[in-house]
């Protein structure tokens, strides 16, 4: 087992299948103030956020309610959608998917069946927001896919997935409005998506 200071990952000594992963994911105790997730080929656990990141996402699931498509669900709960395809499964901040993707007993959710997810970066989890998550929401076809950079203080939505990650992205500071396409067709104020002063 290989652990980081901020980023803590468990790679075995010999080849996994993604199933052996999520087995070992299951039965993982994870300590307290992380989360767990499948990175290319490895467990991270990656510590949970700051107390102000939940307001931001209080904010983004708040104006986006009314314009989620029929039968859709958003929800900051802490799940666990897997992608076999890629072999990858993240615990997106937000995500929005149909309420029966969630009528299951198991814990391994279907991310294809997500309409839309948001990740709201850290230092340790900002890289993978960044590069592997554009991919893998991209590959598996998830419409919506935004980015909240809390360390440069800007919101990316991207859209029209693709086998690449997703070919159309826009890029706006906090405190502006940015249109989230479709299947939402809303506005989103970013307005309050800042740190607070450092006491």
């Amino acid at each position: 087992m290989t652990l980081m200071t901020e980023r803590p990952t468990i790679s075995g000594t010999g080849p996994h299948t993604f199933e052996d992963l999520l087995d070992l994911l299951d039965e993982l105790h994870v300590p307290d103030g992380y989360k767990a997730e499948i990175i290319r080929g490895n467990i991270v656990v990656s510590p949970w956020s700051k107390g102000y990141y939940t307001r931001v996402m209080n904010l983004v699931c708040k104006q986006l309610d009314p314009h989620l498509p029929d039968g859709h669900l958003i929800s900051q709960a802490p799940l666990l959608f897997v992608f076999p395809g890629v072999e990858n499964a993240y615990g997106p901040d937000i995500h929005a998917a149909h309420e029966q993707t969630l009528e299951t007993a198991s814990n391994r959710l279907d991310g294809e069946a997500l309409s839309f997810v948001a990740e709201l970066t850290s230092p340790s989890t900002r890289d993978d927001d960044l590069t592997d998550k554009v991919e893998t929401y991209g590959k598996v076809g998830v419409p919506v896919y935004l980015i909240l950079d809390m360390q440069e203080e800007q919101a990316t939505v991207l859209w029209t997935p693709s086998a690449k990650g997703y070919e159309a992205r826009l890029t706006k500071p906090f405190g502006e409005k940015l249109d989230i396409p479709a299947p939402f067709d809303c506005t989103l104020d970013t307005t309050g998506f800042q740190a607070p002063p450092e006491s």
